[in-house]
This record gives C-alpha cells, sequence and structure tokens, in this order.
C-alpha cells in the first residue's frame, strides 16, 4: 500500500496556490493558472509550527502522492494522478508515538486512527498530500490532505477543501508531480 505515497522521480511540476482570505484565515482562496477556486482552511487558520491537533493548515510545499475516492458516491474523477478506489476499512492513524502515525491503516485500528470512509462526504474524493510523510516526525499533524468542502465553506481541521465541481476541474489539469503551496 505504502508505494503510492510518494511521487514518481523526476515527474513534471505543477503547483496548487492556497492562501487564506484577509480577514478570514479559515477561508481561501486556491490558484491553478489563472483560475482561482474558493477553499476552506484550518479552524485555526494557517501555521509555520503546525503540530498535532493544533486545528491549523501547515503553511508549505507538498507534493500530492495519492488520490482516493468512493466508487461507491461517484464517478472515478479524471486524472493522470495515482488513483484508486477507497475501501470501508481505511483509516489515517493519528496517534502520536504510534509506529503507524500518519500513515494509512486498516481500520479497526487498536490507537487513534481517522476513518477514510466517512458518512459524509468529505473524503468522497481525498488527495493524500506529503506533509510529514515521506519524512515522519511525531507529533507534526498528520491526516493533512486536500478534499471535499462542507456547505458553506465550514472550516477544516487542518486540511485544504473545495467543492466536488472545483476538484474534479483541478483533478483533470494536474499531472505527475503536481504539488500544493500553501501560504
Amino acid at each position: 500500500m505504502q508505494k503510492s505515497l510518494r511521487p514518481a522521480p523526476g515527474a513534471s511540476r505543477q503547483t496548487l496556490f492556497v492562501h487564506a482570505r484577509p480577514g478570514a484565515p479559515t477561508k481561501g482562496i486556491l490558484r491553478l493558472g489563472d483560475r482561482r477556486f474558493p477553499c476552506a482552511l484550518g479552524r485555526c487558520g494557517v501555521t509555520h509550527a503546525k503540530r498535532e491537533g493544533d486545528g491549523a493548515t501547515p503553511a508549505g510545499r507538498y507534493a500530492i502522492v495519492d488520490i482516493r475516492y468512493r466508487a461507491d458516491r461517484i464517478r472515478r474523477p479524471a486524472t493522470r494522478l495515482p488513483l484508486r478506489p477507497s475501501r470501508p476499512r481505511d483509516g489515517w492513524c493519528d496517534a502520536v508515538g504510534d509506529r503507524n502515525y500518519n500513515r494509512p491503516v486498516r481500520m479497526p485500528y487498536p490507537k487513534s486512527a481517522e476513518t477514510m470512509w466517512r458518512a459524509d462526504p468529505l473524503y468522497d474524493v481525498v488527495v493524500i498530500l506529503d506533509w510529514n510523510l515521506s519524512r515522519r516526525s511525531q507529533g507534526r499533524g498528520s491526516a493533512i490532505f486536500f478534499h471535499l468542502a462542507r456547505p458553506g465553506f465550514l472550516p477544516t481541521e487542518g486540511c485544504v477543501a473545495v467543492r466536488l465541481a472545483d476538484m474534479r476541474h483541478i483533478l483533470r489539469r494536474l499531472k505527475p508531480g503536481a504539488a500544493i503551496e500553501v501560504r
């Protein structure tokens, strides 16, 4: 399962730029080329000192390494990036100190882990970002994804989130080696 967690070596570069709106730290703008999309950010805005559970979106540049989607709910997104259907037992460990911290796991998991097969539509499309993934550090934050937004762009727990139609538009245009940069 972990072989898909790294971008292809020598892949082409393409960047999604994200920044918070002035005066609204939990609402942002995502830019791809000349297109702009509204997005939700962490409930505590953007931070340069990310910590597990702080509710902030980490600032920096992160490779897009994998995409998962709910094949039972939506049609397969068109993309050239690594993509696979989610499974009911997919989870993501957020237990600081666990050997699988910030790694995919199978549910039920004996320690704290986020369910990737959610009852709500937030992870109907979820893009795995290389935040604290390839160079993992315990407690620096886990499960930082690019996923679907709640109605009204309510804040996330530290992720970046957009509408499904915008996600489809973005994924169609991205190439292997794509990244997201949060400022």
